[in-house]
């Protein structure tokens, strides 16, 4: 089966890559580092924390309970701004979500074609790969050759659907559950979803893996 290119356009209120929020911040930052007030070797840590681990977090418990509640799966398909809101999970950037589910016969992918609009209640600041013009680009033209590069092959006759992230709307791919975690609790559960599963880059870890040291996205 052929890929199912299905990307939402909508106009982005972004002019830029920055917004001016941005643009204030950089400038800010740019002279704290110069007259010596910060580290940015500090920033980066910073922002690496915030982009890998405490902002994923937060999607990794609303999909674990999805996986777990098939009542607040149902909820989160319907209307998955007031499923995440429920859990605290709100504000900037996440006023408007989708929450698209991955199955055998569809595997979801979210890109922002136009600028970088990312849900970061729910997975932290948008990772560097995903502001960059050649994902913006080839996620559509070619999804299956970057979901390869990103080490997930899918069978051929799996659909891929490509999701548009834009400024009025933003997306959360709930991965499949792997086999053998009945019983799990949430919280278990919550390890095996990476920041990459949520984009739709990634698929949810090994179960075994939590056992073997390796790390998540």
């Amino acid at each position: 089966m052929s890929d199912d290119h299905h990307t939402h356009h909508h106009d982005h209120d972004h002019g830029s890559e920055l917004s001016p929020m941005d643009l204030r911040v950089r400038a800010l930052e740019s002279i704290l580092v110069e007259k010596g007030y910060v580290d940015p070797a500090a920033i980066d840590a910073l922002v690496e924390m915030y982009e890998t681990r405490v902002g994923p977090r937060n999607g990794a418990q609303v999909v674990a309970r999805a996986w777990a509640n098939p009542d607040f799966r149902d909820w989160l398909k319907r209307d998955a701004t007031a499923a995440i809101a429920s859990m605290g999970f709100e504000g900037r950037q996440g006023e408007h979500m989708v929450a698209v589910e991955n199955t055998p016969e569809e595997h979801n992918l979210v890109v922002c074609t136009l600028c970088s609009c990312y849900p970061w209640p729910v997975l932290g600041l948008p990772p560097t790969w995903y502001k960059s013009a050649p994902y913006r680009s080839r996620a559509v033209i070619d999804p299956r050759g970057v979901l390869a590069e990103f080490g997930v092959s899918l069978p051929g006759t799996t659909r891929i659907r490509v999701w548009d992230s834009t400024a009025e709307m933003r997306y959360l791919v709930i991965p499949m559950r792997p086999e053998g975690t009945q019983g799990w609790s949430q919280e278990k559960l919550a390890d095996l979803v990476t920041r990459d599963s949520m984009i739709g880059t990634g698929l949810a870890r090994d179960p075994a893996s939590l056992t073997s040291g390796e790390d998540a996205a």
